[in-house]
């Protein structure tokens, strides 16, 4: 009788076959010290579930890559975050 194969033989056999694969795990996305969301693998790339509503116009959306996705969030963060953007408040004027 064949001797079964170890746990090491077991996964690296179940790696090699693309439907057994492990699935890649979801990713957390900061911009530096504030978490965006996170990216969770799917069919076809990533799905991005905001964490907070600065992010919220990107929840749900599908990126092709983890890269893609938090290339969107910062790019977000950006522009939220400059200065001079948006209406500006009139200036007070000396008398």
């Amino acid at each position: 009788m064949p001797a079964a194969p170890s746990l090491a033989e077991h996964r690296a056999e179940r790696a090699r076959n693309p439907l057994q694969a492990e699935p890649a795990p979801p990713r957390i996305i900061e911009i530096g010290e504030i978490t965006a969301g996170i990216a969770v693998p799917e069919p076809g790339g990533v799905r991005f579930f905001a964490s907070s509503r600065d992010f919220a116009p990107l929840d749900g959306t599908v990126y092709r890559s983890v890269e893609q996705a938090a290339r969107a969030a910062r790019d977000r963060f950006r522009n939220r975050t400059r200065p001079g953007t948006g209406a500006r408040a009139p200036r007070l004027q000396a008398i």
